[in-house]
């Protein structure tokens, strides 16, 4: 057995319904995001930035390519002989076994894989956000405030308010009230899935909810108001920089689009915060004389023969001549044929664009268009990673 200050547990088996064609065959936290990386790559970069050198990655919907992505945890530092990165899929024991059956579940059937390391705090985060958080500033105010949980919050606009955890707090920024996902939302202040807890606390407690028949054993609807029953010190860690729930394609879109900002709220630049990732490395890019792009991102082994605006161009991505790509996402592997319009629009991995087809509009009272072929949702399980 192992004593560590603390370590994470790394929520990652999301299936994600409302991203559509986007997570039938992956999982949501394996959906790939600005050109390059997945929404995975943030969390454990935050990870690896702020010294938590031992990660359990709990994957459940979809898990092969995002096991495959994560492996060993090299491309974050995270393949360490004392420590690490592991990917922890529900198992069958000695006494059986059983699918996660909520977020806290998960976390309570890998209480022997905690025990062994012996960490006096547990970091639980999600892995399906896009933000770069230092999660050293979050345990200075957990032992400040002498918590026993400490939720990091962020203030939403009011009507996205009941898409979240809401909470009230005093003055001291003790938690008073949790309401998982209200319909008249008190407040706007929401959990943003960033949870870090003293671990013999939140042990008792995920047996305690483990034994109660009618929990969800989830952590925002069980665990969080328990806890806030029973007089724990539960304090609101507030988050004032960039943090996005990409949990629906317009979402995910508008998180694409902030990266294209001149002053963009998300620095992918930062030399001292890094986005890391495990994607392979490809040919350079290919710009030919008769394309035209502007205020867009451009990845390796793309070959561009049209025009391309504020659009994100992820990698081995051809795009044929007389094209005209605008305000819209394009995943990896894509290819699209000769004089084809698409605007507003997320182009999903391996898909093939017919010549001369027309998707999307200009429109931004409209929704985003999501265009994808059978063939892609299929052949992107088999991406070379």
């Amino acid at each position: 057995m192992t004593n560590k200050k603390w370590m994470a547990m790394l929520l990652a088996g999301g299936q994600g319904t409302r991203l559509g064609e986007l997570t039938n065959t992956l999982a949501k936290p394996a959906v790939p995001f600005g050109g390059k990386y997945r929404i995975i790559d943030f969390t454990l970069s935050n990870c690896m930035h702020s010294g938590v050198d031992t990660v359990g990655v709990l994957t459940q919907y979809q898990p092969h390519l995002l096991n495959t992505y994560v492996g060993n945890g090299r491309p974050w530092d995270l393949d360490r002989k004392f420590g690490g990165a592991y990917v922890l899929p529900p198992y069958r024991g000695q006494n059986g076994g059983q699918w996660y059956k909520g977020t806290a579940n998960a976390v309570y059937q890998n209480i022997k894989f905690i025990d062994q390391n012996d960490p006096e705090y547990v970091l639980v985060i999600s892995g399906d956000h896009i933000y770069q958080m230092d999660y050293n500033k979050l345990l200075e105010f957990h032992m400040e405030k002498q918590a026993e949980a400490t939720i990091a919050v962020i203030q939403v606009p009011w009507h996205d308010a009941n898409r979240f955890g809401i909470m009230d707090t005093n003055e001291q920024d003790r938690i008073t009230e949790f309401h998982e996902k209200p319909s008249l939302p008190k407040s706007n202040l929401a959990s943003m899935g960033v949870y870090l807890f003293n671990w013999k606390s939140l042990r008792r407690h995920l047996i305690q909810d483990d034994q109660d028949p009618n929990s969800s054993n989830d952590f925002g609807k069980d665990i969080i108001p328990k806890m806030l029953a029973d007089k724990s010190r539960i304090y609101a860690y507030r988050f004032s920089d960039y943090w996005k729930d990409v949990g629906t394609i317009e979402s995910l879109w508008e998180a694409n689009m902030d990266l294209l900002k001149e002053k963009p709220p998300l620095n992918l630049n930062d030399p001292h915060w890094k986005i890391l990732t495990g994607n392979a490395n490809h040919p350079p890019q290919y710009i030919s004389p008769e394309a035209e792009i502007r205020q867009s991102l451009i990845n390796e082994g793309s070959m561009v023969f049209g025009k391309v605006i504020r659009s994100v161009i992820s990698y081995n991505v051809k795009i044929g001549k007389g094209c005209n790509i605008k305000d819209s996402v394009i995943m990896p592997n894509v290819t699209i044929g000769e004089n084809v319009t698409i605007e507003r629009s997320i182009v999903t991995s391996n898909t093939v664009v017919e010549a001369g087809s027309t998707f999307g509009t200009s429109n931004p009272s409209q929704n985003i268009t999501l265009i994808s072929n059978k063939e892609s949702m299929t052949s992107h399980i088999r991406e070379v990673l």
